[in-house]
């Protein structure tokens, strides 16, 4: 375990465990070292926990991704044969209805992001993992990237876009996060 001290224009001490399972710690400028290490040490017990809930959602996370394995050539092309189908149809659909057209739809195997939207260029990808998902919630996704090329924020006309565009994207949206917090646990 890493433990990193960042001194900051901070009020008060605290501490965050990142992905990876290292400690971060954000003390106030002029904080003794001794100061924050005593803090470190009280913290030990929450600190071993937190770790430890940590490990156990990325293990959940992984067994998620997991179900859709790329890691030949084979499973990689049949993977991307079974996006393409799925998202190109929904893509043309909702490109015609909204009148909006993207340069180009690409697919990259991303577990941050299930799309994204470059409204400079006008490209959105797709994250491979959307297979993982009803129809329905990747729907939802396509919809709303494609909004993007209209509404590149997140703020009221883009809420009304999907309203008008997608009715049920709330609805989706929250499935959305219930499959990815099964794969997360459901801890604090």
């Amino acid at each position: 375990m890493k433990i990193q001290i960042t001194y900051r224009r901070t009020s008060r001490l605290s501490l965050r465990i990142v992905k990876n399972g290292d400690v971060h710690v954000s003390a106030p400028i002029g904080m003794t070292r001794e100061e924050v290490t005593a803090f470190i040490e009280e913290q030990r017990h929450w600190i071993e926990e937190a770790r430890k809930k940590n490990y156990e959602r990325q293990k959940q996370r992984a067994a998620f991704f997991n179900q859709l394995p790329l890691d030949t050539d084979k499973q990689i092309d049949d993977s991307l044969d079974r996006l393409r189908a799925l998202i190109e149809p929904m893509v043309e659909h909702y490109s015609k209805v909204m009148g909006v057209e993207p340069s180009i739809v690409y697919y990259k195997p991303t577990i941050s992001r299930w799309g994204q939207c470059n409204v400079k260029d006008r490209s959105i990808y797709f994250s491979a993992y959307v297979l993982l998902l009803p129809k329905w919630c990747v729907e939802h996704i396509v919809v709303h990237e494609l909004c993007h090329l209209l509404e590149p924020s997140h703020n009221n006309r883009f809420h009304a876009l999907m309203d008008k565009y997608f009715p049920r994207w709330r609805e989706a949206r929250q499935e959305t996060r219930r499959i990815c917090s099964m794969a997360e646990d459901d801890g604090p």
